[in-house]
This record gives C-alpha cells, structure tokens and sequence, in this order.
C-alpha cells in the first residue's frame, strides 16, 4: 500500500494560517493606515488653519492701512520672533517683491491651487539646506500679491518617522501572525499525522491499534474515543462473524463429506443400483460437489473480507503467475475452440499470497472459458506501472451491460446464462475481495466487444 505522507505546506491547517495572517495584515494595515493618514491629515489642516488666519489679519490690516500697514505688519511679525519657520512676501502686479523675508516670487506667475508648495533654500551650520514651504496667495483690492506660508519640513520628517513605524508595525504584526500560524499548523500537522500513520498500521492489519488520545479534552481526542469504539465495536462484530463463519464451516462440512462418502459408497456397491437410480445418485453428487465448492468459497471470501492480515505473504512475480496459469488452461481453451494469450512485463512483482492471486487469475480465466462462445478470445496482460502492477485480463465475449457492472462483483449476482454449466455467482465477489485484501482495485470496462477485467495492485 502506498503510504500517505502529511505536507505540512499541502494542509487545510496550513492554508488556514496563511489566511489568518493576511487577514492579521489586512486589519493592522487598516488600523495603522488609517491612523498615519489621519494624522496626516491634521497636521496639515492646522498649517491650513494657521496660514489662514495670518492672512485673514494681513487682509484686514490692508483694508485698515494699505500698503504701508500691511508691510510694517509683515515687517514686525519678522523683527519680533513670530512663529517659527513663518514665510511672508508682498509683491506688486509683476511679482516684484515690496516686503517679506521672501527674495523673490517664488512662482511661474499666479500659482492656480489653493494651497501651493514651494522650496526655500536657508543657509545652516555646515551646509546649504532646502525646506519646502506650504503657502497660500491673495490677491489684495490695489492689485498686489499677498503670500503666506509656513516652513513644513518638520512635519514631513514627522509624517516620514510614522510611516516608517507603521510599515515595521505591519510587517512585525504579519512575521508574528505568520509564526504562529505555522506553529499552529505545525501541532495540527503532527496530530493528523499520529492519526493518519495508525490508521495505516490498522489498514495493514495491527487491527487491534487504536488512535492516539492526547489528554487534553479538545475535539481531536473527543474524534478519537468515538473512532476508537467504532473500532472496538467492529473488531468485536467481525471476531463474532468470523467465529460464526468457523463453526459453520465446522457443522456443514463434515455432514457433507459424510454424505458424498456414503452416495460414493452406494454407486460402488454389488450389485449395481437400477440405472435410474444410479443417475439419480450422480446427479445428487454433482449437487453436493457444487455445495462444497459454493461453501468453500463463501469462506474465502469472508476471509478477505474480514479486514485479516494476508496470511505467509511474500513477493510474488504477477506476470510469471499468469504464464504459468495460462499454460495450465490452454488445453481447456483448446478442447473449446477458444484462444488463450499471455503478455506480460519483467519482473511485476507485488507483495501478497501466491495462493489467493493464482485463485484470483483462475476465476477470471474460467469466467472467459465459461461465457466467451467458441471461436472466441481470451489475453492476460500484466503491465508494470510505476507505483503498481496492472493485471487485465479481456476477451470478446458477450460482456457486461454498463448498468450491470456495479453490482456484477456482489455475491450471487449472475447476468444471462452460462452454455456450459450453471456458476454460483461468486467468482467475481471472490476476485475482488482478493484485490481488497491485497489494497488493490477491480474495475470492470467494456473490450468492445466483451468485457475487460482490470485490476491493479499495490508494486
């Protein structure tokens, strides 16, 4: 059987994880976004608000005094340690300066947004530096050009240390969802594993392995108590079944035998019975053999299906069997004008019981000798693949009906009837229980004409 492997990065808990951390992502990403761009967005209105009312009080000053009002206005506001990194200009119509601490208009004419940005260059300690300054103009009643701004340097290196923080504060926020998400699908990943490995071990045939209960009450032990009664219960109803089987077996073969070794004894006797008699006899035994072989293999199949460890497995070469088998009936195909072929690959070989895989091959050869009319053919093909042996064995007779090939491996099931003697109905119910107990699959498929039986097994 080929074994299941648990890839940690191929789980539902994996894939789960991974969803939360985006999710994680996605809501600290909306929280710190939102934070920095309404922070953003105050700073900013209370420039706005600032330049505003400068404005406001330099446009009143003009009304009240003019030019000259409005110049001593910006001129003490200057001299007299105002507001920090405050930028003031009065211009004339041709943007030529009148007073300020601005040198020249510092735009390509009137600028056309309301709230325009510019950058002043200031000479510092050691260096020539560049701030960049956020203004707004107003056009006074005489035609001259009112500028108002403020030095937002600052707030840009603000607003850059934010962004900065709230990009390190999702990035750490999704490395730490990401670690715990693989930590949680790491423990979720090992359990179904413990769970996945002995329910192997169970397939394999340690029937009396259970899954594993951690202890902690959660809904994987809670799963694996109520398994593990299921367990119980069925390795309790199969012992019962398999005792039952036993004994019957026990009751009805030794009656049998009794009864064939008593009409062998009466058809031997002297003198010999009347003819009719003697028919009558012959026919009983027939009845009784076909009972036997019926009884026997009602046991076998039982067997299969039991769920037992296959019985001195070893490693048995299919297509080496199925030559071996085909030279075995080709005289019987022969007497019936039938074509028997084996094609087969080098070396095909699976672990199971000689015994029950040469009973398998046998079933299937003599249901082809049994239904396929003279004239007819029959092949055996064993292929090795690459994780199993394919062994087909298709003649074309009358086959199957599509409809009919789901229930044609069920016990009793017969379809028409056979020219050369009645069947039980248990050949193929017997094939595919082998196939089961050796964790491999039967498929019936049409051979247009006739029927192709498949089965593959486990390399």
């Amino acid at each position: 059987m080929k074994s299941v492997r648990l890839d940690l990065f191929n789980t539902t808990a994996f894939r789960l994880s991974v969803g939360y951390t985006l999710l994680v992502t996605l809501a600290v990403g909306v929280t710190l976004g939102s934070a920095y761009l309404l922070t953003e967005s105050l700073i900013t209105d209370e420039i706005d608000l600032i330049i505003a009312t400068e404005l406001k009080t330099l446009e009143d000053q003009y009304a009240r005094a003019g030019v000259p009002g409005v110049t001593d206005e910006i001129n003490l506001k200057i001299d007299s340690w105002g507001r920090i990194g405050a930028v003031y200009m009065l211009a004339d119509g041709n943007f030529e300066r009148i007073a300020g601490n601005v040198t020249h208009w510092p735009f390509d004419g009137m600028p056309t947004e309301r709230w325009p940005e510019f950058e002043i260059a200031t000479i510092e300690p050691g260096r020539r530096a560049v701030h960049p300054v956020r203004a707004a103009v107003r056009t006074l009643p005489g035609g001259d050009l009112l500028l108002v701004g403020t030095d937002i340097s600052q707030g840009r290196r603000f607003a850059d240390k934010f962004r900065f923080a709230t990009l390190w504060g999702i990035g750490l926020s999704t490395l730490a969802a990401a670690l715990a998400g693989l930590w949680f699908s790491y423990k979720l990943a090992r359990r179904v594993g413990e769970v996945t490995r002995t329910c192997q071990r169970i397939l394999a045939g340690e029937t009396g392995r259970r899954l594993p209960v951690a202890g902690v009450n959660d809904e994987f032990d809670t799963l694996a108590i109520l398994v593990n009664r299921v367990l119980d219960r069925l390795e309790e109803q199969a012992g019962t079944l398999r005792a039952t089987f036993d004994s019957a077996a026990h009751d009805l073969r030794a009656p049998l035998h009794r009864l064939r070794t008593r009409m062998d004894a009466l058809l031997l006797r002297s003198p010999p019975l009347e003819p009719a008699v003697h028919e009558s006899i012959e026919s009983a035994l027939r009845e009784v053999d076909h009972l036997q072989r019926t009884l026997a293999t009602l046991l076998q199949i039982a067997l299969a299906e039991s769920g037992a460890p296959l019985a001195s497995a070893a490693s048995v070469d299919v297509g080496e069997l199925a030559a071996e088998l085909v030279e075995l009936f080709e005289p019987v195909a022969g007497d019936k004008g039938l074509a028997l072929d084996c094609r087969h690959d080098a070396p095909a070989v699976v672990q199971g019981n000689r015994q029950l895989l040469a009973q398998l091959l046998t079933n299937l050869i003599e249901n082809g000798l049994k239904y396929v009319p003279a004239g007819g053919r029959i092949e055996v093909a064993v292929r090795r693949l690459s994780h199993s042996v394919r062994l087909t064995v298709s003649d074309n007779g009358p086959g199957i009906a599509t409809e009919d090939r789901l229930r044609a491996a069920q016990p009793f099931v017969r379809f028409g009837t056979s020219p050369r003697g009645e069947g039980s109905g248990l050949g193929l119910s017997l094939v595919a229980a082998i196939a089961r107990l050796h964790r491999g699959r039967l498929e019936l498929e049409s051979n247009e004409p006739g029927l192709k039986v498949v089965i593959e097994l486990p390399a």
